[in-house]
């Protein structure tokens, strides 16, 4: 068996620790998330499934064509049929955005649709939760989009 006298122990144990104090700036230091570029945002979006939910909006197609700025469509309340434009600011990894627009609901002419929201890059999807107001009522909800294919 291998006897080691106190002297040895402390050097060894000296040497172990300054040579993972030595590694340890090798390591990659602990940075914030890097910021998403607009043009990760950019092109055609489309929502990932229809939502049975009334007071809300579905059935999203986004094309963001100038930066963070670009146009949409979306069915809002299941009848008011609804397109505009959107535009946002990059935060971090968050997109703040803002969409205005007209409806047209069956019967009841057009109407004015507002929109906000904090969009978020997942992959090769876009997380858009929403709330704002339509003449019907206001509506919240949150759509996947993807590119699609």
């Amino acid at each position: 068996m291998f006897a080691m006298t106190r002297p040895a122990l402390v050097v060894s144990l000296a040497l172990a620790l300054s040579g993972s104090s030595c590694l340890d700036m090798f390591k990659n230091s602990p940075t914030s998330p890097s910021a998403v570029t607009a043009s990760a945002f950019g092109g055609s979006w489309a929502s990932v499934a229809a939502s049975t939910v009334t007071q809300t909006c579905t059935s999203f197609q986004w094309a963001v064509t100038t930066g963070v700025s670009g146009t949409w469509s979306a069915v809002c309340y299941g009848t008011l049929q609804v397109s505009g434009t959107a535009a946002g600011t990059l935060d971090g990894g968050k997109l703040n955005w803002t969409a205005t627009g007209t409806g047209a609901a069956p019967n009841a002419g057009s109407c004015p649709v507002a929109l906000a929201g904090s969009a978020t890059l997942e992959g090769n999807q876009i997380r858009v939760p929403y709330s704002g107001t339509t003449c019907l009522g206001p509506v919240a909800g949150t759509e996947i989009l993807r590119k699609p294919l």
